[in-house]
């Protein structure tokens, strides 16, 4: 009924390794907040997939100081079209945003991936825990789910994403935190 099925793998506790291994398993972008805000931390990494045909979707977590205090968490979601890992992270049914989103109307974030202006729309009808944001980038869905809700604010800044695939180096650079409990 829903196609194939691609495994979510066990979640990876962050570590220059564990993105490492997700980076070069991955046929879709690991995108991450590149340079991270000031003061934030990679927390974890996920991807679905097998190792016959590779990473279709990867989830990286990052945490740091909230725009209105606290702490904020934000989960950046790349998939292909059908494998639902986003929507499983946003608190929705279905494989996709779809209904979820109104694209006639313009997008409410914009963020800068692998250097070109990508447009993100609000998702609708997700707990009010957090605040999601979904849109395409390389063909592929994007999505971005903050925690609290209230932390959503980030996406109005100027945030600029990485597809770590194509970072070299800099990754060795990632600070790393302990692992976020919205991966498990």
């Amino acid at each position: 009924m829903h196609g194939t099925v691609h495994p979510l793998q066990p979640v990876i506790p962050p570590s220059v390794e564990a993105l490492d291994v997700v980076v070069h398993r991955a046929r879709v972008p690991v995108w991450m907040p590149w340079p991270l805000p000031v003061g934030w931390l990679f927390t974890g990494v996920a991807y679905a997939g097998d190792d016959r045909s590779g990473g279709r979707a990867t989830a990286v977590a990052c945490s740091g100081p909230g725009p209105l205090g606290g702490i904020g968490e934000l989960l950046l979601v790349a998939e292909e079209l059908g494998v639902g890992l986003g929507a499983r992270f946003a608190g929705i049914d279905g494989p996709d945003p779809g209904a979820h989103i109104d694209v006639s109307h313009p997008p409410q974030a914009k963020v800068l991936a692998a250097g070109r202006p990508t447009p993100l729309w609000h998702v609708r009808a997700v707990p009010d825990d957090r605040a999601v944001f979904a849109g395409e980038a390389r063909g592929l869905w994007l999505w971005a789910i903050v925690w609290p809700e209230q932390s959503g604010l980030l996406m109005y800044d100027e945030l600029v994403l990485t597809d770590l695939r194509d970072a070299g180096t800099e990754v060795e650079l990632v600070p790393c935190g302990a692992l976020s409990p919205r991966l498990l």
